[in-house]
């Protein structure tokens, strides 16, 4: 834990960092090494560039509220990769990520990868209303298979996607979801 914390005092001295790239899987950081993570990431207000992959480290919904938190203030992100299986964000979690991703109004690139991890239907709708105002999305890749998400959660996801209309590169795993019939016409 005292690593993650050093790490991101380290972060937060790199005040012209345009492209950061983090690759703590596995390593049970937990909310309080989220936490860290977001302070250090919410001073590199110049990135444009952010890969993150926390898979499988205990952050929890506060560890993915301390990250939405630090994204928010990175306004000129065009590229940004969240890799956050493995986490138990749920849909509160969601809630944070989706504010977060929601200010990132330059974004041209976005993947986000929350699998196995049952963010529910209210998950979804909060990253559908966060990737709506990403209306600058060329290129979006959507990990969230096993996530309970069901037809109404798949409807937010759905009108969320058709704010970006300049997509050219769309990829979704949806699988394990409980998605029927009017799931699939929403996202039609």
């Amino acid at each position: 834990m005292n690593g993650v914390k050093y790490l991101g005092e380290g972060i937060v001295k790199c005040v012209n960092l345009s492209s950061l790239s983090l690759n703590l899987w596995r390593n049970s950081i937990g909310e309080d090494g989220a936490k860290y993570l977001g302070e250090g990431i919410a001073k590199c207000v110049t990135l444009t560039s952010l890969d993150l992959n926390l898979i499988d480290n205990g952050i929890g919904e506060n560890g993915a509220k301390y990250l939405g938190e630090g994204i928010v203030t990175c306004v000129s992100l065009t590229s940004l990769n969240l890799y956050l299986s493995g986490n138990s964000i749920s849909d509160i979690g969601s809630k944070y990520l989706g504010e977060g991703i929601a200010k990132c109004i330059t974004l041209t690139s976005f993947n986000l990868d929350l699998t196995y991890k049952s963010i529910g239907e209210d998950g979804a709708k909060y990253l559908g209303e966060g990737i709506s105002k990403c209306v600058t999305l060329t290129s979006l890749d959507l990990k969230l298979h096993s996530n309970s998400i069901g037809d109404s959660g798949v409807k937010h996801l759905g009108e969320g996607i058709s704010n970006c209309v300049i997509l050219t590169s769309l990829n979704l795993d949806l699988c394990g979801n409980n998605i029927c019939d009017n799931g699939a016409k929403y996202l039609g």
